[in-house]
């Protein structure tokens, strides 16, 4: 894959160079927003920028929560991904209006950035690439002199990751349960759950390991510190071990 993103880079560069010599790459007169800090007076380029951030966060919404999106949730990752899927559209509409502003061959620099990144730079997690991807943007469209988008994106960026991670994802495992019992204590940790204001979005039973795991969104204000101890005052009968995962 890597050797596939170094070819693309390769082939596309001396397209790139001709073009822009051509001025194909140039945007039309006037289509340019005021650069620099004058630019947070140019408020058509911040409406539309606005504008199109919203739009594409609405959008992919409706896609990362589809309805049946909770009948598919088998693993923490898979829960996570709905705030994956927004993020990175939030992503492609920075990436749509530098381009829009500043021609195609901004697009290639983003490509190149986005191909070292994947491959050079362990971030763990899907949600953690999405937030160096956006810091990069950041910082691109300050060296590109549009301050006033960098600010634009930032700020929506903050508000988007603290709705996110204001109710996380997290995984319990709970074993060595009572032999035979597993769908009785199941239903006791689901209610412990529910009554605490998690939202369960994946539950999986293992009868032969006497063994469940439930994939769940913390409340607001909710802990796991609080949560782990709900649990633990489960009727002695239907205790287990408890692993917790927390993306």
């Amino acid at each position: 894959m890597r050797s596939l993103t170094i070819f693309l880079l390769l082939l596309l560069a001396p397209s790139v160079a001709w073009a822009q010599t051509h001025g194909l790459f140039e945007a039309p007169q006037g289509q340019l927003s005021a650069a620099g800090w004058a630019g947070f007076l140019d408020t058509r380029f911040m409406a539309e920028s606005i504008g199109a951030l919203l739009m594409a966060t609405g959008l992919s919404v409706l896609i990362a929560y589809h309805p049946t999106t909770p009948r598919t949730v088998d693993t923490l990752s898979e829960a996570d991904m709905p705030r994956v899927y927004i993020l990175y559209a939030f992503i492609g509409a920075v990436i749509g209006v530098t381009v829009r502003e500043f021609g195609m061959v901004v697009g290639v620099v983003v490509f190149g950035l986005g191909g070292l990144m994947r491959f050079r730079t362990d971030t763990a997690s899907a949600r953690n690439t999405g937030r160096l991807i956006i810091v990069t943007l950041v910082g691109l469209s300050c060296g590109l002199g549009l301050p006033h988008f960098a600010a634009i994106t930032t700020l929506f960026a903050f508000v988007l990751i603290y709705l996110f991670d204001s109710r996380p994802i997290c995984r319990v495992r709970i074993s060595q349960l009572p032999p035979g019992r597993v769908g009785e204590c199941a239903q006791v940790y689901r209610q412990v759950l529910e009554g605490q204001g998690c939202k369960i979005v994946g539950e999986h039973k293992s009868f032969a390991k006497d063994r469940i795991e439930f994939v769940f969104r913390l409340p607001r204000k909710g802990t796991r510190e609080g949560l782990n101890t709900c649990l633990c005052e489960a009727p002695f009968d239907v205790r287990g071990e408890f692993d917790w995962e927390v993306e």
